[in-house]
């Protein structure tokens, strides 16, 4: 179990040091459906963190919430976007 805990410590101090920078999501939704977006880490807090998700034409934009767990079990993939 402890080595549970330092996976989910490590995922959690990585994505609290990128707070502010602009992430790509991919969110895989089940049968072979994916659903991709970019948005900004706003928030980290002890068992989820938020991105802002900048709506597309009319849509407003989005505030998601995410666990650290769906980074372990790869319910979501999180990247870094490279700055212009």
């Amino acid at each position: 179990m402890a080595a549970e805990q330092q996976v989910l410590d490590k995922i959690r101090a990585s994505v609290t040091r990128q707070l502010g920078n602009t992430v790509q999501i991919k969110q895989d939704e089940g049968r072979h459906r994916t659903n991709v977006c970019e948005g900004v880490l706003k928030n980290a807090y002890p068992s989820v963190f938020t991105v802002m998700i900048k709506g597309k034409g009319e849509e407003p934009d989005q505030m998601l919430s995410f666990s650290y767990s769906d980074i372990v079990t790869k319910v979501i993939r999180m990247r870094l976007c490279e700055t212009a």
